[in-house]
């Protein structure tokens, strides 16, 4: 336990001092790029500081996944799998932001974020309206394993509000070459409605008995309540775990021949039921 306090004590330590640098970079180290040859140093010393604060962190986040035990994939018996080709392969649908990520854009925050001086998984640098904007990535704990799994079991698509130039190089980090994540819906395929935006599950497949969507806004899915498995908004909190403990539903549901009969109990969780999470960013869902 001692070492573990220490661990997350460092870790807060240096988490500051990475945020030192990222809230104003320009300001905090030009005194020290100019100047006397002491200054020079310093300014080379926390740069080597910083490298090893982001390195620290990142293997730190990693060996806590690596602690939660994960779900145990086993081959299937010859009947099992006779049971499984008898019916349709299945479409999951997934979300982008707050489901499998979370952003923030050039230090803008939003609500209920809990980033602190989290280092992001991934800075990605894109234009918008001809302006660069950053977005600060961070993946939710167990995402790589999540998408490893239920690509086996599922053809996977993504389906986010948010725009093209952002979403699809999102996806790209996520999907990391293995192909996965090759079909993908941005915000021009989504309907703009009073309330935010939808989306048509059925401009993916017309076969809604095969199709389903996981995403954190109810009323991105409010067309179709029956095809839809809601799970938590995700503001960066190391500690959850909901995308494992959605495997072993999802490993049953494969097997079904209407995802419909299944899903549809997840009604009383409707528009009403369910909590409004905050309003999303004009760039992403």
């Amino acid at each position: 336990m001692a070492s573990g306090s220490a661990l997350t004590s460092f870790a807060l330590t240096a988490g500051g001092i990475q945020d030192f640098f990222q809230k104003d970079p320009y300001h905090n180290m030009s005194k020290y790029h100019s100047g006397s040859p002491l200054r020079r140093f310093w300014g080379a010393l926390f740069r080597i500081w910083s490298f090893f604060v982001y390195i620290f962190q990142r293997q730190y986040r990693t060996i806590q996944e690596h602690q939660t035990v994960r779900y145990a994939v086993s081959p299937l018996s010859s009947i099992t799998a006779q049971r499984l080709l008898a019916v349709k392969p299945k479409i999951l649908v997934l979300d982008l932001d707050e489901t499998l990520i979370h952003s923030t854009h050039d230090g803008i925050i939003r609500p209920n974020s809990r980033t602190g001086s989290r280092t992001p998984d991934f800075i990605l640098k894109v234009l918008i309206e001809r302006h660069p904007v950053s977005f600060f990535v961070h993946k939710r704990p167990h995402v790589e394993f999540f998408l490893q799994t239920v690509s086996q079991w599922y053809e996977l698509v993504i389906f986010t509000a948010s725009m093209e130039v952002y979403g699809s190089a999102v996806s790209d980090r996520l999907d990391g070459g293995k192909n996965i994540l090759c079909r993908r819906y941005f915000r021009q395929h989504c309907t703009q409605e009073s309330v935010g935006y939808t989306k048509d599950l059925s401009s993916i497949s017309p076969d809604l008995s095969s199709i389903f969507i996981i995403d954190n806004s109810p009323i991105a899915y409010k067309g179709f309540i029956n095809n839809a498995l809601p799970i938590s908004s995700w503001y960066c909190d190391p500690k959850d775990t909901a995308l494992l403990d959605l495997l072993p539903f999802l490993d049953a549901l494969r097997f079904v021949r209407d995802v419909r009969t299944v899903l549809s109990r997840h009604k009383s969780m409707s528009l009403t039921a369910m909590p409004k999470s905050p309003s999303k960013i004009n760039f992403s869902s």
